[in-house]
């Protein structure tokens, strides 16, 4: 009987546990489109994100999913109700229709946030 109960306190411990919410909402949409773009021209968007968590925090890392898209940020803490921002440029060097993800990290937090772009490169 002890068992019992001990094994279903510890099951509803495993499977409550989460991981914490996000510690940002970001002021722009997560996608941008560039529309159509000129081949062989970069182009650049920023997006703006809010520290809503309780502490300071900073982007621990940021992967673009190809070598296409480079991102830039600064390497600063970021205090609770305060804007950080990153840049990300896309190189238009192949033409068509691109759609890139971008994943952002935060210190303190395993699960990625996602950013995206998309538009249209002419030929």
């Amino acid at each position: 009987m002890k068992f019992a109960l001990l094994s279903i306190v510890l099951s509803s411990l495993v499977f409550s546990w989460q991981f914490p919410d996000a510690p940002v909402v970001w002021q722009v949409p997560t996608t941008h489109d560039f529309g159509d773009l000129e081949r062989g021209v970069p182009t650049t968007t920023t997006f703006t994100f809010r520290n809503v968590s309780a502490d300071s925090l900073y982007i621990d890392n940021v992967r673009p999913a190809c070598g296409c898209t480079s991102p830039e940020w600064e390497d600063v803490m970021v205090p609770p109700d305060s804007l950080g921002h990153i840049l990300i440029e896309y190189d238009a060097d192949d033409a068509g229709y691109f759609n890139k993800g971008v994943k952002v990290y935060f210190n303190g937090y395993r699960k990625a946030e996602r950013l995206w772009i998309e538009g249209w490169v002419e030929e």
